[in-house]
């Protein structure tokens, strides 16, 4: 499963989010920091912090936490 975490510098709900996908030893992902990029901005601005199943293109959105990341992650979780 590719996931890419969209996220900002300084931002203490990501880092809530980290602790959240270490906890629940979520599969590897790829952090993608929206910050200086016009198009990642207009899409996430206010959502972040948001994991992105790539294969699907599903979407979770803040807040999580490990019941919902564990459903999102097996397909169950809607699109945000």
């Amino acid at each position: 499963m590719a996931l890419t975490l969209f996220q900002r510098d300084d931002c203490h709900l990501c880092d809530r989010a980290l602790e959240v996908l270490a906890a629940a030893r979520a599969p590897g992902f790829e952090s993608v920091f929206i910050d200086g990029d016009a198009a990642l901005e207009a899409r996430y601005g206010e959502r972040v912090p948001v994991l992105r199943d790539e294969a699907t293109g599903r979407e979770l959105d803040w807040p999580f936490d490990g019941v919902r990341l564990a459903g999102f992650l097996r397909g169950q979780a809607e699109v945000g």
